[in-house]
């Protein structure tokens, strides 16, 4: 099964009436209800930030794995929130990938398959994992060979969802699909959701899933603060992409995003 195929996150055992509480949770974060949105649309929740590169998760080979990059199984990846139960997954077919070195890995690469990137890349330098798939089969490149080293890094890294935007909103946050799988974060939520947040949880009625949210409604020092995405500033607005929520803590090192995927980047574009 596709990682990112429809159904797989989290969906055995979920239970009818707690995704009805999580989805007004979710609700709460992005101002109005979940479920108007227009048949067809995918949506993705993707991290960045400055830890993921000051790590070498950005270049880490286990992104280019041949099975990574079909999809056919995910790129772990890091402790983002030290409350986690588990680490995210990453979804290589599905992240894009920054083609924009060109030292000597760059040379050291076959010249049908610089060029054959370069065909397939929905901008200068910028390539969908799964369209770089075949073409690592075709030409027999293994890009985490060290020769080619500074040539791609990812450069928008997706977490796997099922493309729903209830989905996007499970794997950003980390919320999982039953109560038992919700975060204990170590913060005063009293004390730190910021206004007008504090107000809007009060909806919320269950107190661990209202703890939980009030983790991404904070000043960005115990917990991560809520960042508008609709400006010309987001990764993936020039690509066509819209930005639908967002989060930052406050030292830049992490930055967590719900996007609405315009059709070239949720592709198939090859």
């Amino acid at each position: 099964m596709m990682i990112n195929s429809a159904g797989n996150v989290g969906t055995s055992g979920a239970d009818g009436a707690w995704d009805e509480q999580l989805a007004k949770g979710f609700g709460v974060l992005l101002g109005r209800p979940l479920g108007a949105e227009e048949p067809g649309a995918v949506y993705a929740a993707g991290i960045g930030g400055n830890l993921m590169r000051e790590t070498g998760f950005t270049v880490d080979p286990s992104w280019v794995r041949p099975a990574a990059l079909r999809g056919e199984e995910p790129v772990p990846g890091f402790w983002v929130y030290d409350a986690a139960h588990e680490v995210p997954r990453f979804d290589a077919g599905g992240s894009l990938f920054d083609f924009s070195g060109r030292g000597p890995g760059w040379d050291a690469l076959p010249a049908g398959f610089a060029a054959a990137v370069e065909a397939a890349c929905l901008r200068p330098s910028l390539v969908r994992g799964a369209d770089l798939a075949p073409l690592v089969a075709e030409h027999g490149v293994d890009l985490a060979d060290p020769a080619f080293r500074g040539v791609w890094s990812v450069h928008f890294a997706r977490v796997v969802s099922d493309g729903s935007l209830f989905g996007a909103f499970v794997a950003a946050l980390q919320t999982g699909r039953r109560p038992e799988e919700l975060l204990e974060f170590e913060f005063d939520a009293e004390e730190e959701v910021a206004e007008p947040w504090s107000e809007r949880l009060a909806d919320v009625e269950h107190p661990a899933l209202r703890h939980h949210l009030g983790f991404f409604c904070t000043e960005g020092e115990s917990g991560l603060l809520p960042v508008d995405l609709s400006t010309a500033g987001h990764l993936l607005y020039s690509d066509g992409c819209t930005g639908v929520a967002g989060w930052e803590d406050g030292f830049g090192q992490i930055e967590v995003s719900i996007v609405r995927l315009s059709a070239r980047v949720a592709g198939p574009h090859r």
